[in-house]
């Protein structure tokens, strides 16, 4: 098999691990098949596919989008290293509220499947960063929300103190349960 799929402390948003084929010319890796991540659970069709370029301490987060444009995302990082956070907002959940974070980077070649019941959001712990993911709806601002990147409530262990952001990612309310729901 070439992915292998682990869990994380929220089921559901997985960590993927692809096989690298390495020779002296460089290396080869499937980054997405889908009747692997169909084997897996993620049986989505993705539509839409963006990258990005930071450099050190940009944060872009925490967004998702409310139904019925709700993404979820297949992330990789081309060149760099982040620290990706998935948050779940479902307010029935179990683990309504608690985060998963995780460490992608070109050089461990790792992905991270956030479903679209969970905001996102990464921050730049190298010099500069290119992230790469698909999504399985298109991008809708209309339907584009998200809350503070250092809500207390919470409480993300991001490895940065002062980020850089973008404006809009400066006025997210705080987190509240209730207001996921519309």
């Amino acid at each position: 098999m070439p992915f292998t799929f682990e869990r994380t402390a929220i089921p559901g948003i997985l960590l993927i691990e692809p096989h690298i084929v390495a020779d002296g010319r460089g290396f080869l890796m499937e980054t997405y098949k889908r009747s692997e991540f169909a084997r897996a659970g993620i049986d989505e069709p993705f539509v839409q596919e963006n990258h990005s370029r930071s450099q050190r301490g940009v944060l872009r987060g925490l967004h998702y989008q409310r139904a019925p444009h709700a993404q979820s995302k297949l992330i990789r990082v081309l060149s760099g290293e982040i620290f990706d956070v998935a948050v779940d907002i479902r307010p029935d959940s179990p683990t309504a509220g608690r985060w998963v974070g995780v460490t992608l980077s070109a050089a461990n070649h790792r992905m991270v499947y956030v479903p679209h019941w969970c905001a996102h959001g990464f921050c730049v712990m190298s010099e500069h960063a290119e992230v790469a993911y698909l999504t399985t709806t298109e991008y809708a601002p209309a339907h584009e929300t998200g809350f503070m990147w250092n809500d207390p409530v919470i409480g993300i262990a991001w490895p940065v103190s002062s980020p850089m952001l973008s404006e809009r990612d400066t006025r997210w309310p705080p987190f509240v349960l209730e207001r996921v729901k519309s």
